[in-house]
């Protein structure tokens, strides 16, 4: 699938039945920001995250994976699932 121009270029695809979506990650004050769009480009949602873990190094190589969405993340580092939930219901 071809990244919309509008997407980050950090951002990773997550292929999914039916749809696909985009997803990129930003560090903020010892939280995270995560993106998600759509396969057109258009934002779905743009929350602030925990992570589950101390370990997780935004520096380092990451993938995400499934489940994700607008409510949980998962993302896979030096072969360990990482978890970030948020309580952030806003767009």
């Amino acid at each position: 699938m071809i990244k919309p121009k509008n997407i980050p270029e950090s951002s990773q695809l997550i292929s999914g039945v039916g749809a696909s979506c985009w997803f990129d990650i930003i560090a903020e004050d010892n939280q995270y920001r995560i993106n998600r769009y759509d396969e057109d480009g258009t934002l779905d949602c743009s929350r602030i995250f925990n992570v589950d873990s101390i370990d997780f190094d935004i520096n380092k190589p990451y993938k995400f994976t499934h489940i994700s969405n607008c409510k949980q993340c998962k993302i896979i580092q030096t072969n360990k699932i990482f978890t970030f939930n948020t309580e952030d219901y806003e767009y």
